[in-house]
């Protein structure tokens, strides 16, 4: 099997299933790196990733902050579920004096808005999250509807096949 493991979620509750989903394979030391445009529903899947890992209270989107840290209540050895958007550094220098890597070693998963920006900060292992407004088919698509796609890099990609199996849909379930 190869890589990407392609989703659409028809609404935000979906995309949120999706990134629970995802939070359920993830441990200390974990990166994801999200990736879409302004809108694509990064926050959103921030918050449903973070709620998986038992993180009390609202999660919003860290534009202004560039980093937040959360406490995660539940989730084995996870401390901390590290949310940062670098959309406004300016380089990769700048993403590099925010300390995420060495924030991730303790105990911690980051979750990067934007982060190809942030990529070479963290080296070859990440899992890497794109989100998109899926093209229309033929057919009229929802506003809400995303297609994300999955890319696991580095000691990711051998777990293709576990990645998959999350994020299949059980019969039935709508996403």
């Amino acid at each position: 099997m190869r890589w990407p493991v392609t989703v659409t979620t028809a609404s935000p509750d979906g995309t949120r299933a999706v990134a629970a989903a995802l939070a359920a394979l993830c441990g200390p030391g974990d990166v994801l790196l999200l990736t879409g445009e302004l809108g694509a529903g990064k926050t959103v899947f921030a918050q449903g990733f973070a709620a998986a890992l038992g993180v009390p209270g609202p999660v919003t989107s860290p534009t202004f902050a560039l980093v937040r840290q959360y406490r995660c209540q539940g989730h084995g050895p996870v401390e901390t579920l590290i949310h940062a958007d670098v959309y406004r550094t300016g380089s990769l220098p700048e993403v590099v004096e925010l300390a995420l890597a060495e924030l991730v070693e303790e105990q911690a998963i980051a979750l990067v808005e934007w982060g190809q920006l942030a990529a070479p900060a963290f080296g070859d292992d990440a899992l890497a999250i794109t989100l998109d407004r899926p093209a229309p088919a033929g057919t009229e698509v929802s506003d809400e509807a995303r297609t994300i796609t999955v890319t696991g890099l580095g000691a990711w990609a051998g777990r293709r096949a576990e990645v998959a199996a999350a994020l299949a849909p059980e019969p039935g379930a709508a996403q």
